[in-house]
């Protein structure tokens, strides 16, 4: 009888590569004093004319301030991305992904230019509302959407209406918007899945 060994295989390689590309920033961040964060992975007010502007609204999700804050969204989304790469496609997660981070940066930039905006809570909240989508019937509306909308996003307007903090609660409610609009297209099957 062979013995058949255990290997470790790359499951998800949207969420894996993400997640190696958020630690490596993370460690870049660590080694230049802050460079990375501010000049890459940071959206805020600057020329249009710059080509960094443009990296920045994409660069700002694989950027965090701590390794807290790496954490705290990154156990997130490798708890709920791989099922969710596997129901979609890696392609339709990619796409979920960059246009979250376009949403909050553009967003970031014309609602709140006077502050910095860093970290892939935007992703976070993008699948949760999309993991709501994952058990979804023709015709019905899942009533764990419908709680998780208004507990997840509920939560974030109440924080950012009355409550200071440093959180990007408009981030989290854009994220859960993109991904919530992104899972009605993706279940009624107007995006490939590959």
């Amino acid at each position: 009888m062979k013995d058949k060994k255990l290997k470790v295989s790359f499951n998800s390689p949207v969420v894996l590569t993400f997640t190696i590309l958020c630690a490596l920033t993370l460690f870049l961040d660590w080694v230049t004093k802050g460079y990375v964060n501010t000049h890459i992975c940071s959206v805020y007010r600057s020329s249009w004319g710059s080509p960094f502007t443009y990296v920045r609204l994409f660069g700002h999700i694989v950027g965090h301030s701590s390794l807290e804050h790496f954490m705290g969204n990154i156990m997130l989304i490798l708890v709920v991305g791989p099922m969710l790469e596997e129901k979609y496609g890696s392609s339709n997660l990619i796409f979920v992904i960059l246009s979250t981070a376009l949403a909050t940066g553009v967003a970031h930039l014309i609602l709140v230019p006077g502050y910095a905006l860093l970290g892939a809570s935007g992703v976070v909240f993008a699948f949760i509302m999309l993991s709501s989508f994952t058990c979804i019937k023709e015709k019905e509306i899942p009533l764990t959407f419908i709680l998780v909308a208004v507990l997840y996003i509920g939560s974030e307007v109440y924080q950012g209406l009355f409550v200071e903090s440093n959180i990007s609660n408009l981030s989290h409610i854009l994220g859960g918007l993109v991904g919530s609009g992104l899972g009605f297209v993706m279940h009624r099957n107007k995006m490939n899945r590959y």
